[in-house]
């Protein structure tokens, strides 16, 4: 494989969204151990699939992007491989192929190191929900009629990245679920989302242009800035509430200290005119999503 070859893939892989992806199974381990029930193995195998199911996700999007016609000069972020001709159309969908029967092997042990190997209606519910997060990865963008391109991308993003990913981790680690794990969960769904709705902010021209019709297309920059904030504060809201509830000591809210942050994240998203310019945001926001995760995590370790 050449240099440049290598670089593409790396491209294709996106590695600044991993952080982001990280932080689902990040957050269920967090709230296990706090409830006293704790596996590593469970832990590094959740983080792994999150991984291929991530990656998953980036190399189809590049694929999906490129075949339904929504790579054109409109479109403001990093440049896709397969658009650029860096990577073939053969060449990304066996790649695509490939990582999908990682993620699911990967599943596979996971789910076993949770609940075993033996065959019961836990085992099967938690395989058909690794094939669905497989099959949803790859469907986003990919295949004859991608979710994502009739606004349903939100959705899915806030119960595979939030509810999905933390309740089910949590399961694996404890064979157990409280009403209360219902909010830290949604409130990494809700930041997830407003991640993927900043992304569709700064696209929307080019989205609309090629048919594309994410959720800022359909209803317009002037009330997707206000979705995006009650995606923000209503992840920050539940957060809250969830610590209240499990109320040990004032550091639990040091999470709180990235309502700075979030607060003038917002206000540039508000100011902007120009949505190639939140660009810049996403990485930021991403980061600042898996920031709030490990320092509530640590806060209520301690």
């Amino acid at each position: 494989m050449t240099k440049e070859k290598y670089k593409a893939w790396v491209q294709a892989a996106r590695p600044r969204t991993l952080p982001l992806a990280f932080s689902s199974s990040l957050m269920g381990s967090f709230v296990a151990w706090h409830d006293g029930i704790f596996s590593w193995t469970v832990f590094s195998l959740a983080l792994l699939t999150t991984l291929f199911l991530q990656i998953l996700s980036n190399l189809a999007n590049d694929y999906g992007d490129s075949v339904n016609g929504a790579d054109n000069p409109e479109r403001v972020g990093p440049a896709r491989t397969v658009q650029s001709g860096a990577i073939s159309l053969r060449e990304m969908k066996a790649a695509v192929i490939t990582t999908a029967t990682l993620a699911l092997i990967s599943g596979i042990l996971l789910i076993g190191s949770g609940i075993g190997f033996r065959f019961s209606g836990g085992w099967l519910a938690f395989l058909g929900l690794g094939i669905t997060a497989v099959a949803a990865a790859i469907m986003y963008t990919a295949g004859s009629k991608p979710y994502g391109y009739i606004g349903l991308g939100d959705l899915f993003v806030f119960i595979f990245f939030g509810l999905t990913g933390v309740i089910g981790t949590y399961y694996l680690h404890t064979h157990g679920i409280n009403a209360a794990l219902w909010l830290p969960a949604a409130a990494l769904g809700l930041l997830s989302t407003a991640v993927l709705n900043l992304n569709n902010m700064r696209d929307i021209k080019g989205d609309a242009l090629s048919g594309k019709r994410t959720l800022v297309v359909i209803m317009g920059s002037r009330w997707a800035r206000y979705y995006h904030a009650s995606l923000v504060l209503g992840a920050l809201a539940a957060l809250t509430l969830w610590t209240i509830l499990n109320f040990h000591h004032p550091l639990q809210f040091l999470f709180l200290l990235m309502a700075l942050f979030f607060t003038r994240h917002l206000a540039i998203v508000f100011r902007n005119k120009i949505p190639a310019e939140l660009d810049p945001q996403l990485k930021r926001l991403a980061l600042a999503t898996f920031a709030t995760v490990i320092i509530f995590g640590f806060s209520i370790l301690i």
